[in-house]
């Protein structure tokens, strides 16, 4: 009953909460959270991205108690005692649990049946349900049966032996005749009746350890009484404390919505502006590259311009250069000496090779680039590099536009938050759970103290009991007694020198203890066993119907049976704490629950009286949360990527002219030599054909021509050849720029004005696509929130196992300290009462070899 009161004004609230809520799961209600999951579908159907993981949050540990209650019990040695009994009822009563009876018998005194249905049944079924109590009872009845026969026979043959033996018959004749083998047979009486009173004292031992075990069980029964009424008190106290817990970690998600909200501006516009750089910044990269391209181009014409003016003033001095030295290297072959045999004909080749001696190139020719500078000049007086920045910036502004635009809206979701917060702990304040479990406390405590008032009659009780056990054994300690002493001094004072008539009196009081052992067993036996046949039948019942079904919980699944005790009502536990009998709660899935120490929520599913999943939805998932967002609208048409003096530099980089220069004459002139032969080669061949001459003015005079072309060489056509180098590769760089260049300035400009065009128009559908994905994720820490309390209820708020522990802790006192002490007392003293049965035959034949005879046969030889 404590248990049931308990948890009755426990749960009292939540009934109350499931009333005054109910209204909140009608129908005519909109579910918020549909809208989100048609908002997310949408939104995965348009693009095929998962959102972004929520952040995990971190609620803390729900706090809890600690039961000191461990509902475990290990007998220990006298657990072998148990077993053996438990053995023993097993062969009696092998048969299985009788359910289906059990319920049929129920349901006809509970009222589970109607009565005309009763009497029907009763007339039609009687005998059936007669002869399965029979069958199921055989066992016992046979047992009983025995014990019956026993009880009435050992007073009778008592009496009849007594009657008997007092007229001589029986063996009460002093007289004893000569036998075969006398020491023979004296032996086997006297081991037999030592085995059998060792069997006899084993007995009592047994039944002294049972008695003596309900007594010592009976501090463990306090113990168990104190540690479940301190864990039920745990649990009580501990409750308001965790539904606090639960309804102030609503602070943690809120709190992180919060933060998300003051950061919309990067969570947010941070997303629209990656989902839209990946049109925008391609262009405004491609803008950029032509910015780099313009400035590449003038630096090409520059470098042009520069090596045409080296080009030309080189040409002029390298041509006199050149004259002079074709004009002194002819006067030095006019010499005398060339008109000698050999000499003249090296002479005359050097002078065929002198017209080589010229200007190759010429620069003077080609178009002049100083157009297309100057219109390139114009053009970078306009900084297209910086208005591209500006347009990178103005993109990159996008968090900032949703931030400020989007400033009212995170004002009202912030007052909606508190509001839901504020509803929560006013929800969770509005049922006197604390009052309920304080009144629970002092009902325990009082209850305590009450079942404290009655330890003391309990232990006078439980004295009064162990006494009369104690007694009960007495009575067969004396007639173990008796034959222990009868056996001592019957063999001590033996003489087999001694006839029955002369035996002495040692010998003659063992026989005479043995008798009296005799009479004692006649008087006590059937008192024993009409003792031992009660606890038999009450005990062995007990444990067969009531604690063998409680520890494999048989006894669940009667009380479960559906319509058990109406036909109206389904389930029994719930009709009893709830007055619902439809819900589909049992006691067997309760404990289990329990056992498993899941939340009392959970246990007794009180998610049909009040369902959190509900009132969280239409709480923490409020539908003016959405509606507040589907309002949220974000305008980026202020974003300008390209102003429009931007857009007139490219055009007019366009038509710079770049196009219009002659590249294949500049081409044409820089790939020609600087002169016409190479003069190092020409100064290497004169060297060798001054080689051939005779040494003298002549060949020396030929020597310092070479060394001079070689100076000239060096002077001047090296560094024209550099310039030209340099005029080919910037010729060759505005030749590539210059390649369809107006269709890469409008292909730029098109990209430039989509991507505008983009943010003009386009955006809103980014714009609601990513709201969406933030809203998904805001709701993501709601959702966390409500997985988390529903899970804590489940599983630690609220932790039921003193439940179990109470329903293990009765099972174990009344089973294992009662029941089982008790049935191993009447199976100790059952053993007793039929080992009392060879006592007294033994006794009174061994008593014959001990007692003095007043005659004796006598034999003559």
């Amino acid at each position: 009953m404590l248990w049931r009161a308990g948890l009755v004004l426990l749960l009292c609230w939540g009934s109350t909460g499931e009333r005054r809520h109910q209204p909140r799961d009608s129908p005519e209600r909109e579910d918020p959270t549909s809208k989100l999951q048609a908002d997310s579908a949408s939104v995965s159907t348009r693009q095929q991205r998962s959102p972004p993981p929520v952040e995990p949050l971190d609620f803390g540990f729900v706090p809890s108690g600690v039961y000191d209650t461990h509902a475990y019990y290990e007998p220990g040695a006298i657990g072998a005692l148990f077993h053996m009994v438990h053995a023993f009822l097993y062969v009696v009563q092998p048969n299985p649990f009788p359910k289906d009876l059990i319920v049929k018998v129920i349901q006809q005194n509970m009222g589970g049946i109607k009565l005309e249905d009763y009497r029907s049944y009763l007339s039609n079924n009687v005998v059936s349900v007669l002869l399965q109590t029979i069958y199921y009872e055989a066992g016992f009845l046979v047992c009983v049966s025995l014990g019956c026969v026993f009880l009435v026979l050992t007073p009778m043959v008592g009496l009849c032996f007594c009657v008997c033996r007092c007229c001589e018959n029986c063996g009460g004749e002093m007289h004893q005749r000569q036998g075969k083998n006398p020491d023979c047979q004296r032996g086997f009486y006297t081991a037999a009746l030592i085995t059998t009173s060792i069997f006899i004292t084993t007995g009592v031992l047994i039944a002294h350890a049972a008695n003596h075990n309900i007594t010592s069980q009976i501090k463990s029964t306090r113990r168990f009484i104190s540690t479940n009424m301190r864990d039920l008190k745990t649990f009580a106290n501990n409750t308001p404390a965790q539904i606090d817990h639960l309804t102030a970690q609503y602070t943690t998600a809120k709190n992180k919505v919060l933060s998300d909200l003051d950061n919309i501006g990067p969570l947010l516009g941070g997303r629209i502006q990656t989902q839209l750089e990946k049109e925008v910044v391609p262009s405004l990269d491609t803008a950029l590259r032509m910015a780099g391209a313009l400035r590449e181009s003038k630096e090409a014409l520059e470098s042009v311009s520069s090596s045409l003016d080296v080009l030309h003033e080189g040409t002029s001095r390298l041509a006199l250069r050149l004259t002079y030295e074709r004009t002194s290297l002819s006067n030095t072959l006019s010499d005398p000496a060339c008109t000698n045999g050999a000499v003249s004909r090296t002479c005359n080749n050097i002078r065929i090779t002198l017209p080589q001696l010229g200007i190759n190139s010429n620069f003077s020719g080609l178009p002049d680039v100083s157009p297309q500078l100057a219109s390139l000049e114009i053009v970078l007086k306009t900084d297209l590099s910086n208005i591209l920045q500006k347009g990178y910036s103005s993109f990159n502004d996008t968090p900032r536009l949703v931030q400020q635009q989007t400033k009212n809206v995170v004002a009202g979701v912030k007052a909606m938050l508190d509001k839901i917060g504020v509803e929560i702990i006013g929800f969770s304040k509005m049922f006197p759970v604390e009052a309920s479990l304080a009144n629970f406390t002092i009902f325990l405590s009082q209850g305590q103290k009450n079942m404290e008032a009655y330890y003391p009659q309990i232990d006078q009780m439980d004295f009064y009991r162990w006494i009369g056990c104690v007694a009960v054994l007495c009575s067969v300690v004396l007639v173990l007694t008796f034959n222990f002493l009868g056996l001592l001094c019957g063999t001590c004072g033996y003489d087999k020198q001694a006839t029955p008539t002369t035996r002495g009196c040692l010998s003659n009081t063992g026989g005479n203890l043995l008798m009296a052992g005799v009479g004692f067993s006649f008087i006590f036996a059937w008192v024993l066993m009409g003792l031992v046949s009660a606890g038999f039948v009450v005990g062995g019942n007990i444990e067969k119907l009531f604690c063998e079904p409680l520890a494999n919980r048989q006894l669940f699944k009667i009380i479960d049976t559906p319509y058990m005790v109406h036909p109206a009502k389904k389930n029994f536990l719930p009709g009893m704490l709830f007055q619902n009998p439809n819900i589909n709660l049992t006691v067997g899935s309760m404990y289990r629950d329990c056992y498993d120490n899941n939340g009392l929520y959970h246990a007794l599913q009180l998610e049909t009286m009040f369902n959190i999943n509900t009132f969280l939805k239409t709480t923490v998932f409020n539908k003016d949360l959405v509606k507040v967002f589907d309002s949220v609208s974000i305008d980026l048409q202020g974003i300008v990527l390209l102003e429009e003096d931007g857009r007139d530099n490219l055009l007019t980089f366009s038509n710079a002219g770049i196009g219009d220069i002659n590249y294949a004459a500049y081409l044409a002139e820089v790939n020609k030599g600087v002169t016409l032969v190479d003069l190092l080669s020409f100064s290497n061949e004169l060297e060798a054909q001054a080689d051939l001459l005779p040494r003298g003015a002549l060949e020396n005079a030929l020597k310092g021509h070479a060394s001079s072309i070689r100076q000239i060489h060096r002077e001047q056509v090296v560094p024209m050849e550099q310039a030209m180098s340099t005029l080919s590769q910037s010729i060759r760089l505005l030749q590539r720029t210059a390649k369809e260049l107006p269709v890469k300035v409008t292909n730029v400009l098109s990209a430039i004005d989509e991507a505008e065009y983009l943010i003009t128009h386009n955006a809103s559908r980014v714009v609601k696509q990513e709201r969406d994905v933030y809203m998904q994720s805001l709701v993501g820490y709601f959702r966390q929130y409500t997985d988390w309390v529903k899970n804590s209820l489940t599983g630690e708020v609220s932790q039921c196992k003193p439940i179990s522990n109470l329903i293990d802790s009765m099972e174990i006192v009344a089973c294992s300290f009662i029941v089982d002490s008790v049935n191993t007392f009447w199976f100790g003293l059952g053993g007793c009462c039929v080992f009392l049965v060879p006592s007294i035959i033994l006794s009174v034949k061994l008593a014959k070899y001990y007692r003095r005879m007043d005659t004796e046969d006598v034999f003559e030889e």
